[in-house]
């Protein structure tokens, strides 16, 4: 995955996903293309489902105390 990409916030990274989705149901595409494109894709994907188990990790459960507890594997 390019450097840049890892970069991108979650919103970013699935905006770049939808655009990528767009281009490949494009007809104007060729099956060379449409490699490279799902390839991009899946590097997308990865990059969200990443950043999406990083937040699940961060979120916070009220225990029965009423305190913060941050949520653990």
């Amino acid at each position: 995955m390019e450097k840049k990409a890892e970069k991108l916030s979650l919103e970013q990274a699935l905006e770049k996903l939808d655009e990528t989705i767009a281009k490949l149901q494009s007809d104007e595409v060729s099956l060379e293309d449409s490699f490279e494109l799902y390839k991009k894709g899946m590097d997308y994907v990865r990059l969200c489902n990443q950043t999406i188990e990083q937040v699940e990790k961060k979120v916070l459960m009220i225990n029965q105390e009423g305190t913060l507890d941050e949520l653990e594997d």
